[in-house]
């Protein structure tokens, strides 16, 4: 879902940054001292070694968020943010269903359940049966739906993971640029 019940677009910020303790917790004040709530949030080293990478989701419009990402990157950990749509991006999230086995083995609707959802069974014991959905929110969200009648006893997704669709990673273009003003100034 693109849009809220309050007709906001859902943005992808995502955070180039060294890993530091208590980075996320600057970044939630930035966010709560402007009234926007963070829909979904992960975090994970990068492509380039010693960076991580922090992709947020939160409901508002740009004229809103771009201060935000220009508060962001005054933090001394942060090399650069973006902000993005969903258009600019590729993107999923995973999903976890733990559902009692005895339930799924009896139904004889399981196997189409799991196939037109295109989930995976991780594991199946004796007592719980745990499936995997990879997708967007509104995939794995409809398997929730169509799961709860056999008894759901934990759900868990991930905070959504992007790359952009650009040809070459907007980070590494921004430190190569700083990189080459360095070696000007270096030179003079």
């Amino acid at each position: 879902m693109d849009k809220n019940e309050e007709g906001k677009r859902l943005y992808t910020i995502t955070v180039f940054t060294e890993n530091h303790v208590g980075l996320m917790n600057q970044l939630s004040i930035i966010f709560t001292r402007r009234n926007l709530n963070l829909e979904s949030v992960s975090a994970s080293p990068c492509s380039i070694p010693g960076v991580h990478k922090m992709t947020l989701t939160c409901y508002s419009d740009r004229e809103t968020l771009e201060p935000v990402i220009k508060q962001i990157e005054k933090r001394v950990e942060v090399l650069k943010a973006f902000l993005f749509t969903n258009d600019e991006l590729i993107y999923q999230e995973v999903a976890l269903y733990k559902v009692p086995t005895a339930r799924l083995l009896d139904s004889e609707n399981l196997e189409a359940i799991i196939r037109r959802h295109n989930a995976r069974i991780l594991e199946i014991t004796r007592d719980n049966t745990v499936l995997e959905k990879t997708g967007h929110s509104n995939e794995t969200e409809a398997l929730f739906e169509e799961l709860k009648k056999y008894d759901i006893r934990q759900f868990v997704r991930s905070g959504r993971v992007a790359v952009t669709r650009a040809n070459v990673e907007l980070v590494d273009q921004f430190i190569r640029e700083q990189e080459e003003r360095r070696n000007r100034i270096d030179g003079r």
